[in-house]
């Protein structure tokens, strides 16, 4: 389908699973056009369209969204359900593509691929997403081999990508890795590490967090956060939760947490928020109940809304940061 474009937004999943999407489109003569970096004037348009009880990453993709809807022949916003066969996507996720059907006027044709697997084995799970990612790619082809082969190669790159993250890359550097350029000779310059956890979306968006990441690394710190952490490795952490976490992200900040106080190689844990989202609100305070065990680690939640300052946020990161080289050059344990 030559000359065909799909448009995927810069927001929420992309920073997860951009690299399988995109290598899926284009191994079908799919044009991919991404919007830009997020800004100000995404967030306020954005704003303008989306229910007011939403997150700031809802509204974001919103307007994340609205940049595409006139340059692109189709909009990507898959409904992501579960895609590791027990935990759940948060229901904002679920109902994605309805609220931007719905709320945004004069769209072009939105591409809701379904992708869920609960409850399901490991075989089952692999089958059940190609499928899914079998009868989208029929929207673009009949050639059911050039499908398959798509699936194939969009999964080995998704590999490449994940074994980046796992070196301590952060998305956008493995993404300009996959794209050619090469890989950062050396990740840990600093003289403190510091665990930056929370859901994708709040971490890897830097008009979002205004740019948690540079400003550590400026204060010479090393970072690490839950991506950078084997998914094996997450999956055999053991909590004392009756059960799994109900929603995905949850899960994984969570047992990040855990991971990151148990083993005691971080200087400090970052917790990164947004304002109005619902399970967040519950994991981070079970996160801040679990850092009280650990009185050597010092542990500060970062909250973010559509209003948060890069002046406030510098500050805080600086006094916290000065704090925690203080309490290593001493030696002494905060109680």
């Amino acid at each position: 389908m030559s000359g065909t474009t799909v448009g995927i937004p810069r927001a929420l999943a992309y920073y997860l699973y951009f690299p399988r999407w995109r290598t899926f489109f284009t191994e079908l003569g799919v044009n991919v056009v991404t919007s830009k970096l997020s800004n100000r004037q995404m967030l306020d348009d954005g704003v303008k369209e989306a229910l007011a009880e939403a997150c700031v990453p809802i509204k974001l993709y919103f307007g994340h969204v609205l940049s595409l809807k006139d340059r692109v022949d189709y909009i990507f916003v898959p409904r992501l359900y579960c895609l590791n066969g027990k935990t759940l996507f948060c229901p904002k996720f679920l109902g994605l593509p309805d609220m931007i059907k719905h709320g945004i006027d004069n769209l072009p044709p939105v591409l809701d691929t379904m992708l869920n697997n609960r409850d399901k084995g490991i075989i089952s799970r692999r089958i059940e997403m190609t499928k899914s990612f079998f009868q989208l790619g029929e929207k673009f082809t009949r050639d059911k081999v050039r499908i398959v082969k798509a699936i194939y190669n969009s999964l080995k790159v998704e590999n490449k990508y994940c074994q980046l993250l796992h070196k301590g890359l952060l998305p956008n550097q493995a993404l300009e890795v996959l794209d050619g350029a090469k890989v950062p000779e050396k990740l840990g310059k600093g003289s403190l590490n510091f665990a930056v956890l929370g859901y994708p979306y709040h971490l890897y968006d830097d008009f979002i967090n205004v740019g948690v990441f540079n400003k550590l690394h400026r204060l010479g710190v090393n970072t690490i956060t839950t991506e950078n952490l084997n998914s094996g490795l997450l999956e055999n952490i053991k909590h004392n939760l009756p059960k799994e976490m109900f929603w995905t992200f949850s899960d994984r900040a969570y047992k990040a947490a855990l991971h990151f106080f148990k083993e005691g190689k971080v200087d400090a844990i970052l917790y990164v928020t947004a304002f109005g989202c619902g399970p967040d609100a519950m994991v981070y305070r079970m996160i801040e109940l679990e850092a009280k065990k650990y009185p050597h680690i010092p542990f500060m939640v970062l909250m973010i809304d559509e209003h948060s300052g890069e002046a406030g946020m510098s500050t805080r990161l600086e006094a916290f940061t000065d704090m925690v080289r203080r309490r290593k050059e001493l030696g002494a344990c905060l109680c």
